[in-house]
């Protein structure tokens, strides 16, 4: 099991920044790959930004330039980071941060609002 926890999320006008954190412990071993996802209303969820299996980063082509994915690995956990910076009205969603177990096996966060006013 693996458990996500996410803070960070807010209002903030058109044009701000705002950085997302999720705390992942439990069993961080078999995690292949970590990233940040979202939803608007009406939408699927579409993935922001992500570490892949073999610890490259990967940006949904909307959000490369101004958003970054990093991540700092300690003893028995892992916080993982959105640093979102020009936000645009469209970035307006719930993010959740998602790790990939053994390669097929998603845990999500509770997910956290982002709202960005024009």
């Amino acid at each position: 099991q693996v458990q996500l926890v996410e803070s960070g999320g807010g209002l903030v006008q058109a044009g701000g920044s705002l950085r997302l954190s999720c705390g992942a412990s439990g069993r961080l071993f078999s995690i292949s790959a970590m990233g940040w996802y979202r939803q608007a209303p009406g939408k699927q969820r579409e993935l922001v930004a992500t570490f892949t299996s073999d610890g490259s980063t990967k940006y949904a082509d909307s959000v490369k330039g101004r958003f970054t994915i990093s991540r700092d690995n300690a003893k028995n956990t892992v916080e993982l980071s959105l640093q979102m910076n020009s936000l645009e009205p469209e970035d307006t969603a719930v993010y959740y941060c998602n790790a990939l177990e053994a390669g097929y096996l998603n845990y999500w966060g509770q997910g956290t609002q982002v709202t960005v006013s024009s």
